[in-house]
């Protein structure tokens, strides 16, 4: 028995074509769509703040709307995906509505949930979990009052608890990028929870294809070897029931499939090769072979594993200030030079005007500042001045953005580019990553 899964979104913003090309030509049993990052936790919340019923990626259901007629077409196909972010149920319900309308009202939407503590952080708190910061051991209670946002990153049984209940489509909250590959693996061959080596080989396959093109050619080293970069292959694992597996791509697709490719991204975001640590197993990537097996075809062996972790991996946002950024550009002779006077007149006005930004950052792109120490000094005809700042005090992030445009005419010659108005004031929200044993927190799956 292979088990096809493909992944058509690496992130919140990817291609919007690549999951409808896949699920028409890839022949796949599952379809993953991966939203979540830390970073879209914090935009979710946001986004849930100022409208309760939002805080999902909306993305997914423009795509599941353009995926209807492949799931009529194709009753083997699933749909796994965690755009349901910070409400899944109301991702959900919207699906439902889509699946109702386009004569799929039988179809089961399986909603995993659970992840969201935030309801809970003060009990936790004083039940003695202090959340500490995984970096700098602070207690959670230091900014407890700023937390907008807290996620534990569930694992992959509740995704096969939906599946085996009937799901057609399965919709998460916040769960670990490669658990929505782990989740169809443990349902379709029926491994036991503590079967480590091939979990760790599951979560192998996950991390290789959560990034989308990352390991079909995107980002790929050799990137002037590529073909048809434009129209690139979202990949897709064919999976045993020993946990070893092909990657590949859909023939004819742009990209490419190779042992660099897939090394490339095997090593991607891991800190201990050896100890990969995901809520459904602790994953050792040093015994994986990469062999190439034909023309966009790379099999991966040797996954070992040790037991799961006892804690969930737990995202926490926090409101931290306000920030913005501006950009101008100057050119001419000496345009590196110029650039750094006027952002330099720039922070002393706001000075003068007792309006100094606790935290500011200048660069001059194309100079070399995108790569400081990496590359030579360099006279460019033309460079581009960044600008950003960062403050509590919205006030003094305010007087910042009106600094911008009188350097066209008070500033060095050859400025320009300051067309698209003043720059946007906008809440930081910052990260605190922290633990919290599994015991505190209960998965849940429904299914309408």
């Amino acid at each position: 028995m292979t088990v096809r899964i493909g992944n058509g979104s690496g992130f919140w913003g990817d291609n919007l074509d690549a999951p409808i090309q896949l699920a028409r030509h890839g022949q796949l049993d599952f379809l993953t769509l991966e939203y979540l990052a830390e970073l879209t936790m914090s935009i979710l919340a946001l986004q849930k703040k100022r409208h309760p019923q939002a805080g999902f990626a909306s993305d997914f259901l423009d795509v599941l709307e353009r995926l209807t007629n492949v799931l009529h077409e194709q009753p083997q196909l699933r749909i796994v995906t965690n755009a349901g972010g910070l409400n899944p149920m109301g991702c959900a319900n919207r699906a439902r509505t889509i699946l109702d309308q386009a004569g799929l009202p039988h179809e089961r939407i399986g909603v995993v949930s659970g992840s969201d503590l935030l309801p809970h952080l003060d009990d936790l708190l004083d039940q003695g979990f202090p959340l500490n910061h995984l970096d700098s051991g602070e207690s959670l209670r230091v900014v407890r009052d700023r937390v907008v946002s807290a996620d534990a990153y569930l694992g992959a049984l509740p995704i096969a608890e939906a599946l085996a209940r009937g799901a057609r489509v399965v919709i998460t909250s916040r769960v670990a990028d490669a658990s929505l590959t782990v989740g169809p693996l443990l349902y379709c061959f029926g491994w036991p929870s503590d079967d480590w080596d091939r979990l760790a080989a599951a979560t192998v396959a996950g991390h290789l294809i959560e990034c989308g093109a990352q390991v079909t050619g995107g980002l790929w080293c050799r990137w002037d070897q590529l073909s048809d970069l434009a129209g690139v292959g979202y990949p897709i694992v064919e999976c045993q029931s020993d946990g070893s597996f092909i990657v590949t791509k859909v023939t004819g697709s742009g990209g490419a499939v190779n042992r660099e490719t897939v090394a490339e991204q095997l090593l991607y975001e891991v800190d201990d090769p050896t100890r990969y640590f995901t809520p459904d197993v602790v994953a050792d990537f040093t015994a994986v072979e990469i062999s190439e097996e034909g023309k966009d075809r790379v099999a991966v062996r040797g996954g070992r594993g040790r037991p799961a972790p006892d804690s969930y991996k737990v995202s926490i946002a926090y409101q931290d200030g306000f920030a913005a950024t501006g950009t101008l550009v100057i050119a001419g002779p000496r345009a590196a030079d110029k650039a750094r006077l006027a952002g330099a007149t720039l922070l002393e006005r706001l000075r003068r005007a007792a309006m100094r930004p606790e935290h500011t950052h200048v660069e001059v792109l194309g100079a070399g500042d995108s790569l400081p120490g990496v590359l030579p000094p360099a006279d460019p005809p033309e460079v581009v001045l960044r600008v950003a700042v960062r403050d509590p005090r919205r006030e003094i992030v305010e007087r910042f953005t009106k600094e911008f445009a009188p350097l066209v005419t008070s500033g060095p010659p050859g400025v320009t580019g300051y067309t698209t108005g003043r720059p946007t004031v906008r809440e930081v929200h910052a990260y605190w990553p922290a633990l919290v044993p599994k015991s505190a927190v209960t998965p849940q799956v429904d299914l309408i």
